[in-house]
């Protein structure tokens, strides 16, 4: 007797897919990369009465442009997720279109975000901190802006269908992770320095 597996579907979408299983532990592994470095500031912190000790608190302009260009791209990256299964190409297209250009105004307010942190990355142990967070936070930015740009460069094209469909939907996944890490993120940088 043999099995008929021809009604199968042909590509799976989230905690079906094995790609969308590896994104999970991935980001479980970067998220906990993140909390090592939220605890190493906090330490530090501890350590402190003066916070920022011996600079001013980084200037939050390009901080909270960052945050808010997080919190809105969260809109495209939900309409690529909710698109995909659908195979709805023309949809996710344009949803990864939006997405990128979110990934593209944040990637240039973080570069102009690194030039008013207020302090070098070598002052001492507070400087060295918040620049390896941001620059942490900064190749996951990267990662994704080129992802994303390379699949909505594949939209574009007859591949853009079934696996392909599918790793949109998990780019959307990761990019949740890049805009939860970046207010974090921002909140430890910015906020801290000023309210607490």
């Amino acid at each position: 007797m043999t099995l008929d597996v021809s009604g199968l579907p042909s590509v799976a979408f989230g905690h079906r897919n094995t790609t969308w299983l590896a994104n999970v532990f991935y980001m479980a592994i970067e998220g906990m990369m993140f909390a090592l470095m939220f605890a190493t500031y906090f330490y530090l912190r501890t350590r402190s009465t003066d916070w920022p000790p011996g600079h001013l608190p980084p200037a939050i302009r390009y901080g909270a442009l960052n945050a808010v260009v997080f919190l809105l791209s969260i809109a495209p990256a939900w309409w690529v997720r909710r698109r995909a299964p659908d195979g709805d190409r023309r949809a996710v297209r344009n949803g990864l279109l939006v997405l990128s250009l979110f990934a593209l105004a944040a990637t240039a307010f973080r570069v102009l975000e690194f030039t008013t942190l207020n302090c070098r990355w070598s002052d001492d142990a507070y400087s060295s901190t918040i620049w390896v967070l941001i620059g942490m936070h900064s190749g996951h930015l990267v990662t994704e802006l080129i992802e994303t740009l390379v699949l909505l460069a594949i939209s574009f094209t007859p591949k853009m269908e079934g696996t392909r469909l599918a790793d949109a939907a998990i780019n959307s996944d990761y990019w949740y992770f890049v805009a939860v890490t970046g207010w974090m993120v921002d909140f430890l940088i910015y906020g801290t320095t000023r309210f607490l």
